[in-house]
């Protein structure tokens, strides 16, 4: 581990911001105080005639534990219930549903077709009604299913092997997956089948009474992929315009199948290098030719830097296609997570932050404001909260007054404290022994072919003879 402090060990107001001066980086704040209106507990009207009842958003987190044939399990259940009771009353998702059996990222991946819908239906009917039990009303409650495509990080089948689907040589990442050089790209009339799974999976969420859909395009799976597919030759590829075809014909397919459907997308909107471990333990950044084509939202030039002129066309085009929900993430939690999910505790396949986590917070929160701000009509879930452990509610109160997101995303923390939302809008202490503290093992887990929980936090998952699995395998590693 780094010599970064720990968030706890940050224990007043004035800490966290001397800590933040000292780091060159600062973020919204506003304590509440009693008597005062919270900006986290008012509704947020987003469109097709809805209100969503508080500013909390559950983001979508898998658990590696759907059958085998992608139906929800026990796990499964227990996940999207804990959301449902949670307090936030935006559920963006539960998780990531594959559209087609090859794009499953794992092979216990929950999957949506016609053989499934009536399960899906149900897991999200238990959501609701785990919500309606815990605070007797439903009408204020948004819950969307996200719909993806793995791509290049396809692993569908049983012993996780990799099968990606690619667009597009990538000079560092198709080593890092082991992609031999005689590996077949994507054909045309095969981004044409995948548009038809998205567009007939958003038909099948629709029947199984979701909210909404999200069209993926984030953290290196494929819809993620096309907006940087500028070396891709035809029409998929090249120029911006060719880049986001993928996305409009989607959106415009679901449109005409399922014109009452309300569409998110959530993208990472800008990316970085690759990053590996270093001699330290600590991250580095690949070696890459310039000026880099691979990643969306960097400077070519200089691709350790975000560069949002491209970003904020694409949010300009959503505004166009009429799509308002767009939740903004960034990078990959496969080549550089420390820009994705900032955590001090690396998972075992992983590397320690090249900085203070602090930082990764303060730049994602600072460049979804700054889009926020250009686009005022769009509705903007805003991520990488819950490193921010203690501080999470001053800083989300802070964002949100200054107009940086309309939604606070939690992520990890709603694996180990599901409930932070209700608490806090009870006005009740923080549980502290709850805490997401970033150790990792949420992510460990399943790179260990485990189900996903909160081993450290969660009771339910500490007595589950998984987690001696886990700390052995940590132990041998």
């Amino acid at each position: 581990m780094t010599g970064y402090p720990r968030v706890a060990s940050l224990r007043t107001a004035s800490d966290l911001h001397q800590h933040l001066a000292r780091l060159g980086v600062s973020l919204p704040f506003r304590a509440h105080r009693v008597g005062e209106l919270d900006p986290l507990a008012q509704p947020r009207a987003v469109g097709n005639g809805r209100t969503v009842g508080n500013r909390f958003c559950v983001q979508p987190m898998e658990g590696w534990d759907a059958t085998a044939d992608g139906a929800p399990t026990e796990l499964t259940r227990r996940r999207w219930g804990r959301f449902g009771a949670s307090g936030a009353k935006l559920i963006w998702g539960g998780e990531a549903v594959a559209v087609s059996p090859e794009g499953r990222a794992n092979p216990n991946q929950l999957l949506i077709d016609d053989d499934r819908v009536t399960v899906l239906a149900a897991l999200r009917t238990a959501l609701v009604g785990a919500h309606e039990r815990a605070f007797g009303r439903t009408d204020d409650l948004l819950v969307g299913l996200q719909l993806t495509h793995s791509g290049r990080f396809a692993r569908p089948r049983a012993g996780g092997r990799p099968e990606p689907v690619i667009l597009y040589r990538h000079p560092l990442l198709d080593r890092r997956v082991g992609i031999a050089a005689d590996h077949p790209v994507l054909d045309d009339a095969g981004v044409a089948r995948i548009v038809e799974r998205f567009v007939a999976a958003a038909a099948l969420a629709h029947e199984a009474g979701f909210g909404f859909v999200d069209v993926k395009h984030c953290h290196g799976y494929l819809g993620h992929e096309f907006l940087s597919a500028s070396t891709r030759p035809g029409p998929y590829g090249g120029r911006f315009e060719n880049r986001t075809r993928f996305l409009r014909e989607v959106v415009a397919g679901i449109r005409a199948r399922v014109p009452g459907l309300a569409i998110g997308v959530r993208v990472s909107i800008f990316d970085t290098l690759p990053f590996h471990e270093g001699a330290t333990g600590a991250g580095e950044a690949d070696d890459a030719p310039r000026p880099y084509a691979y990643a969306f939202g960097a400077d070519p030039d200089h691709p350790l830097r975000a560069d949002l002129h491209e970003p904020a066309r694409l949010l300009g085009l959503l505004e166009s296609l009429g799509v308002r929900l767009v939740n903004l993430t960034a990078g990959s939690p496969y080549y550089n997570s420390h820009i994705q999910r900032p955590a001090l505790f690396p998972p075992s396949d992983g590397y320690a932050p090249p900085e203070d986590p602090l930082v990764g917070v303060a730049r994602q929160i600072e460049v979804t404001a700054t889009l926020k701000r250009r686009f005022p009509g769009l509705v903007v879930v805003g991520s990488a909260y819950s490193y921010l452990q203690e501080w999470l509610p001053d800083v989300a109160r802070g964002v949100l007054t200054e107009g940086g997101a309309d939604f606070i995303g939690l992520g990890r923390m709603a694996l180990s404290y599901p409930h932070l939302p209700a608490d806090v809008l009870a006005g009740r202490p923080l549980e502290r022994t709850l805490l997401c503290r970033t150790f990792s093992d949420c992510t460990t887990a399943p790179r260990r072919g485990l189900v996903s929980g909160c081993y450290p936090l969660d009771a339910f998952y500490k007595a589950r003879p998984e987690a001696a699995v886990l700390t052995a395998s940590k132990a041998r590693a």
